[in-house]
């Protein structure tokens, strides 16, 4: 892969991550595709996790982004207790690496950590994801969104903005 297209595509998971952590809801939905899949699994053993989110346990899964605009919803209506405050979030993305998906797609790996502070409590979340990224005019949408979580003990509940 060129530099150009690079830099173009970690600019775009940098603005997706700056999105969430400024609670721009309508910014950060628009990163993804209608279309768009977003899969946490969940861990069956202490090196294999959940590969299809049909026939295994998922930590989250959205089939589309319906999903998440649900979640979302539940947010802005106060609906979520869980988000009552609201958790200020810092999102870090490195090491990405792109290779070339099907037709225009790409396909995106890249390692994340995720400081988050609630109710004088401060935790971190980290892992890997990967991403399916689709051409939307001189930017991309996000077409899937597979996360894995490294941390061995969760003490929150988690959703989509800890990752």
């Amino acid at each position: 892969m060129n530099a150009q297209l690079h830099f173009q595509v970690e600019q775009f998971l940098y603005h997706m991550a700056a999105a969430c952590d400024a609670q721009d809801w309508d910014q950060y939905l628009d990163c993804f595709s209608e279309d768009s899949e977003f899969h946490l699994p969940q861990w069956d053993s202490e090196h294999v996790y959940t590969q299809d989110p049909k026939k295994g346990m998922s930590l989250i899964y959205y089939p589309n982004r319906g999903g998440l605009e649900d979640r979302v919803y539940r947010i802005r209506t106060g609906k979520a207790a869980s988000t009552i405050p609201m958790p200020r979030t810092v999102h870090l993305i490195s090491n990405v690496r792109i290779a070339q998906g099907q037709a225009d797609e790409l396909e995106v790996q890249v390692n994340w950590h995720t400081l988050y502070y609630r109710l004088q409590v401060a935790e971190q979340f980290f892992g890997r994801a990967s991403y399916r990224l689709r051409p939307h005019g001189d930017s991309w949408k996000i077409a899937r969104k597979h996360v894995v979580l490294l941390n061995d003990t969760i003490n929150s509940v988690l959703d989509f903005y800890h990752l």
